[in-house]
């Protein structure tokens, strides 16, 4: 008769517990987005690994609000575009790295970044860097964390919280960067027509979003690649004059992001007949990007050629002067360039780019903007 009582006593604590921390969690959540990608959306997972793709020494993060200007791991000065956008729907604080330390416990109030500097779609990109965590890895440490969230707040209840998560996926820059960089001694590979390298992106890119549909995700942003032939790193390489982008890089582009758009769409007409709250969104950054780099007076900016900070030729490199009280290496005002370093875009640059996301029509985004995805 104890043993029975015991027994009961045991399973309604257990189930008053799960009880509780579903209740705690259901009224603390707020805005929650997993981030999956390489450095444009990094923050800080890539300070975690032996790698030579890392952004945490000055000048990086100048402009961070919340770190008081010092790196944070962010391949930038400032925020980016995932910050600003979860900033603009309500996330208190950016989804931490996951490989902090403790990151977890923030799993189910905001969400996880997963992103990784260097990172590919295809896991061999990024050898040259050595450290880095490839989409593959970053899908299987969600899966983690989901594992993480049912411990806490049940099966049912990582269902409800997932399906009214955001899941964005910015990745694909440095598999189209690691074909047209020059060959490098013991790191290179024969090259494959753009075509195979092309289809092969696509096909693994989508075997990961079936999964990660799979595990719960129903609201998806996969962002296309940029004008890849407009960042100073691709111009040096083909030595293009001021003002010119390399269009045979930016054709390479072209051809990847149709190919993901279709994509999309089989996948948006397959899984909504079985499920109609999924959704995704193709994140149209090639436009955006390249009308704000031939146009950018228009947008209050007076350079899109210069890096802000590092230079024109190899190796680019970003870093602090011997001035301990000033960043030597960057521009002074970074609000008016558009390029941050030889790679990647300043704070300024994203702050337009996702107001256009967030808001924009169906040329920017499709079928429709994130607001309005996150309002489903």
């Amino acid at each position: 008769m104890e043993l029975t009582y015991r027994s009961s006593l045991k399973h309604f604590n257990f189930t008053f517990l799960l009880l509780f921390w579903q209740s705690h969690f259901q009224a603390a959540q707020s805005f929650a987005n997993f981030i999956f990608g390489d450095s444009l959306v990094d923050v800080g997972n890539n300070n975690y690994l032996f790698t030579l793709s890392k952004a945490d020494s000055s000048p990086y993060g100048i402009d961070f609000g919340p770190s008081n200007g010092q790196p944070t791991g962010r391949f930038t000065n400032g925020r980016t575009i995932s910050d600003i956008v979860g900033e603009a729907l309500g996330a208190k604080s950016a989804p931490p790295p996951y490989l902090e330390p403790n990151s977890e416990d923030n799993t189910i109030h905001n969400g996880i970044n997963y992103a990784s500097g260097s990172a590919g779609i295809l896991d061999d990109t990024g050898l040259l860097f050595i450290g880095r965590v490839p989409l593959r890895e970053q899908v299987s440490n969600f899966e983690k964390s989901r594992d993480y969230m049912v411990r806490m707040i049940g099966e049912n209840g990582t269902k409800e919280v997932l399906k009214k998560a955001m899941f964005t996926i910015t990745i694909g820059s440095n598999d189209i960067l690691n074909y047209i960089q020059p060959s490098i001694p013991f790191f290179s590979q024969d090259k494959f027509p753009i075509d195979v390298l092309q289809d092969s992106m696509v096909f693994h890119l989508t075997t990961h979003l079936k999964r990660l549909h799979q595990l719960g995700a129903r609201k998806l942003v996969v962002v296309g690649v940029g004008p890849l032939g407009c960042i100073p790193f691709a111009r040096a390489l083909d030595l293009i004059p001021a003002g010119k982008c390399s269009d045979q890089v930016n054709q390479i582009v072209r051809g990847y992001n149709t190919k993901l758009r279709h994509s999309l769409r089989s996948l948006n007409s397959e899984l909504r007949s079985k499920d109609h709250n999924t959704t995704f969104v193709y994140a149209n950054s090639y436009d955006l990007f390249l009308k704000l780099v031939l146009n950018y007076p228009q947008f209050g900016l007076e350079n899109a050629d210069k890096p802000c900070c590092g230079g024109y030729f190899p190796p680019f490199t970003c870093f602090k002067g011997p001035n301990q009280n000033s960043s030597q290496a960057a521009c002074e005002d970074r609000s008016k360039f558009v390029f941050w370093d030889a790679y990647h875009p300043t704070e300024a640059a994203n702050l337009i780019v996702a107001k256009a996301l967030l808001d924009g029509d169906q040329t920017v985004a499709t079928p429709f903007n994130i607001r309005y995805l996150n309002d489903l």
